[in-house]
């Protein structure tokens, strides 16, 4: 491979960051890989003298770091609400992301009448957050369901959410859910595996 083939293949590679960027949900991740993109491809502009093209992407690098900037100084404040399993709210957010819900936990039941404890986050009025479980005794917590909204999974609302239980006496929380596509988040809230559950002691 002679070096122009590597130049090339190195512009190709900024273009497929830029785009795949567009595919993300999450508008960090998004800033994040879009600003790679535009890196690369500000580079390979200037490698190959287009100049324009080099302006523009460092402008776009320049106006993603700003965002970023912005939204990590940007403070979040959540509220809970706690919630009956019969709550039109709270079944009408389990319908509504209940697709996504399935993604990230792949088998799992949203079956209302099987939890006893139903807990809505919201942030500024919007509901972002969906926690479900069952009180296994006075000070341990069954949970089920812990889903964000694909906006606001920073892990902020899982550190927020846990401080809330703590307050609430729960000392210990209990996941027997699936993992494949949690992991990082239990691994970022401290949960231990303990067989075939994770735990987390308030």
């Amino acid at each position: 491979m002679n070096i122009n083939m590597l130049i090339e293949a190195f512009g190709y590679l900024g273009s497929l960051l830029v785009l795949v960027s567009m595919l993300m949900t999450s508008v960090v991740k998004l800033r994040i890989i879009n600003t790679i993109g535009s890196v690369i491809f500000t580079i390979y502009a200037f490698i190959i003298k287009s100049y324009p093209t080099a302006l523009m992407n460092f402008c776009l690098v320049l106006i993603n770091l700003r965002f970023l900037w912005k939204m990590s100084r940007m403070d979040k404040e959540y509220e809970i609400v706690e919630c009956d399993r019969n709550d039109v709210l709270l079944r009408y957010l389990v319908d509504h992301y209940r697709n996504d819900i399935s993604k990230i936990f792949p088998g799992i039941d949203l079956n209302l009448r099987q939890i006893d404890r139903a807990y809505v986050v919201l942030c500024q009025g919007k509901p972002v957050g969906i926690t479900l479980g069952n009180a296994e005794d006075d000070d341990t917590l069954d949970l089920k369901l812990d889903y964000t909204i694909p906006e606001f999974r920073d892990f902020s609302i899982g550190s927020f959410l846990f401080d809330y239980l703590k307050k609430k006496d729960v000392r210990k929380v209990v996941y027997k859910g699936p993992d494949e596509n949690h992991l990082a988040y239990l691994n970022n809230q401290g949960f231990v595996k303990k067989g075939n559950s994770y735990i987390k002691n308030l």
